[in-house]
């Protein structure tokens, strides 16, 4: 996969041979052992396979030689290993590490793109909650805000996508129990996070038609037809907007825009 090319330069001609058991292993965990010893033990290990020894190899590295340039090569390595295993707890400590040791490094944007990556696949279904789906969105927009030029930044920007609108939906969930309760100002609070937040998300025309609800069942009829009216606006063909309509025209009201509500503001900020 393209995104893994670049561990291909940190594979040095290996010097020596892969150990040939668990005496080796012992032997090589000596504070004594060079670095370079270390490093290509642990390419050789990789090369055979064996990718847990190999993780170790690294780590004990890292630990012995903290800060050279073998513990950096070391890291990529281990992020890496332990991404490949399905090891994302591990994947993200390595991935952290050399991202605060080494912020301006090429490498780093790997790293974060490893570390949003092992967060995005950790993220929970839609009733749960959704801490680790933010931590997702917070490694790829580092890495999009940081390295846009990087070959990962494409990925991490659909990943960002799907990342967004798992968040959106969760508002969703926790603002249609609000609205079911007869908590307008709580739902408000959440579907606003959707309008100003996650505009781009499948789930702002819904957001749209329940602020036009919550404020509707409020009586605060001015941001109800504000919010149905930009529904109109920009999606006058969604259901939502036939259903908003629908609603105000109950009551005696059309949509019309306030362009001095916050809903009408968000829109135009984008």
């Amino acid at each position: 996969m393209k995104y893994f090319l670049r561990l291909a330069v940190l594979a040095a001609p290996l010097f020596l041979a892969a150990c040939g058991g668990k005496e080796d292993l012992d032997d090589l965990a000596l504070n004594d052992t060079p670095p370079e010893v270390l490093f290509n033990e642990g390419l050789a290990l990789r090369a055979q396979g064996k990718l847990g020894d190999s993780a170790k190899k690294f780590e004990e590295l890292d630990k012995l030689y903290p800060y050279s340039e073998y513990s950096k090569k070391s890291l990529v390595n281990l992020a890496y290993l332990n991404f490949s295993r399905g090891k994302y707890t591990e994947t993200i400590t390595a991935a952290k590490r050399f991202v605060t040791l080494y912020p301006g490094d090429e490498d780093s944007a790997y790293m974060l793109y490893l570390a949003g990556q092992s967060y995005f696949r950790q993220m929970p279904d839609i009733t749960r909650d959704q801490a680790v789906t933010r931590k997702a969105a917070g490694a790829f927009n580092e890495l999009i805000q940081r390295f846009p030029d990087s070959e990962y930044v494409p990925d991490a920007e659909q990943k960002l996508r799907i990342v967004q609108d798992q968040l959106a939906g969760k508002e969703m969930q926790v603002g249609r129990y609000y609205l079911e309760k007869r908590n307008y100002i709580a739902g408000i609070n959440r579907f606003k996070t959707v309008v100003v937040d996650y505009q781009t998300t499948r789930h702002v025309e819904e957001a749209l038609f329940r602020l036009t609800e919550a404020y509707y069942a409020l009586g605060v009829v001015n941001e109800a037809q504000t919010a149905a009216a930009v529904l109109g606006h920009n999606y006058p063909d969604s259901q939502w907007y036939k259903d908003a309509y629908t609603l105000l025209n109950k009551g005696g009201y059309e949509p019309s825009e306030d362009s001095g509500s916050w809903i009408s503001r968000a829109f135009k900020s984008i």
